[in-house]
């Protein structure tokens, strides 16, 4: 069905779309090569929000040279007004004789429109190139627009006997430079990085983006049921904050919203915050991707809610102890048939500490 070229050209569109890795969301990575056999005329990505889509950017290039030419497209093309024009009027008003396209939108105000408009235009469309690599990129979107929450990362750097911290608190630092740049990779790559309130009570972080170029900086969220955050607290400069809590305490509540946050109370039915009401605000806010950076407690509440989709864990050769504190709380189980599976996803070095990325089966 798809041609050397074809693999060739859609491949091309992909690296496109990475560039878009840290500063497109809310919107997908998206990526458009615009050819004649293996001569491309036009290319292009989103790099964000606001700004021309990809296959805008493609057509700019290309300009008259996009009549007849075949079209590459990492997703399928809006057709509804949004920040922006639909992109399927551009290209079929381009003249463009044929569309390769990855994968479908699942954003319902696209999903399946924009193929139907193509090809009532008589232009030729085809879908399923390099499906699974698209989708992989876009994750985040994807999970976003079917499921009401953003994709849900726990990063978690150990000791190899599972330790997160000495018993006094203690953490910095668990692993080496290599693997402490890579989580900053992770975090420049999330809408939002997420911690407990415990956490910020032990260190203090600004959960911020360090140690590589970034056009921006994720948002940050705060779970704090009792809404004991210091008005002092790094995590409120800079970058906008939300907090979920569960207290009434409006005194606390107008002080943190002064200082620029955005406070949300969302009781549970035992005075913790309703974890899963949080994603759905999360995903309405436009957050594709989540990055939790969190202690043992708030770590295994989210896996106990079924909430989290992807851990990556940083293992450092050395032993804390049976006294230091653990990765994840989790509640006893009394038969193996109870264990909760995961698939590793990809294990590699980064200096002498071992990155492990798994996914929930």
């Amino acid at each position: 069905m798809f041609s050397s070229i074809d693999y060739i050209h859609m491949s091309h569109a992909l690296r496109l779309a990475e560039q878009g890795l840290y500063s497109a969301s809310p919107n997908p990575r998206v990526g458009c090569i615009i050819a004649y056999q293996d001569q491309v005329v036009g290319s292009g990505w989103h790099e964000r929000a606001g700004l021309n889509h990809a296959e805008i950017n493609a057509l700019d290039m290309a300009g008259a040279a996009a009549r007849g030419a075949t079209v590459y497209l990492t997703l399928e093309p809006c057709s509804h007004y949004g920040r922006t024009p639909p992109c399927t009027h551009a290209l079929i008003q381009a003249g463009v004789a044929k569309i390769i396209i990855a994968m479908e939108d699942p954003n319902p105000l696209v999903s399946g429109t924009g193929f139907a408009l193509l090809k009532q235009a008589g232009i030729e469309v085809q879908v399923g190139l390099l499906e699974k690599e698209a989708y992989a990129l876009n994750i985040g979107f994807i999970t976003r627009m079917t499921d009401r929450k953003p994709w849900v990362r726990l990063k978690i750097a150990a000791s190899l006997d599972g330790k997160t911290a000495l018993n006094n608190g203690m953490s910095q630092w668990i692993t080496g430079q290599a693997a402490r740049e890579d989580g900053h990779r992770w975090r420049a790559r999330s809408c939002a990085v997420m911690t407990g309130i415990g956490t910020l009570q032990a260190d203090d972080p600004a959960l911020t983006v360090r140690h590589i170029e970034t056009v921006r900086q994720p948002k940050k969220v705060v779970v704090d049921s009792h809404l004991s955050l210091s008005l002092d607290a790094n995590v409120l400069r800079g970058a906008e904050t939300f907090i979920f809590t569960a207290s009434n305490n409006r005194e606390k509540i107008a002080a943190l919203r002064d200082l620029g946050a955005q406070v949300v109370v969302l009781p549970d039915t035992i005075g913790q915050v309703d974890l899963v009401a949080m994603m759905r605000v999360l995903a309405d806010s436009g957050m594709n991707e989540l990055l939790v950076e969190a202690g043992c407690q708030l770590n295994g509440s989210l896996i106990k809610a079924r909430l989290v989709d992807e851990l990556v864990i940083f293992l450092a050769p050395h032993l804390l102890g049976d006294q230091a504190r653990g990765m994840i709380n989790l509640p006893e189980l009394i038969n193996l048939e109870q264990k909760h599976m995961l698939e590793i996803q990809d294990l590699r070095m980064l200096g002498k500490d071992i990155r492990i990325i798994s996914r929930f089966s």
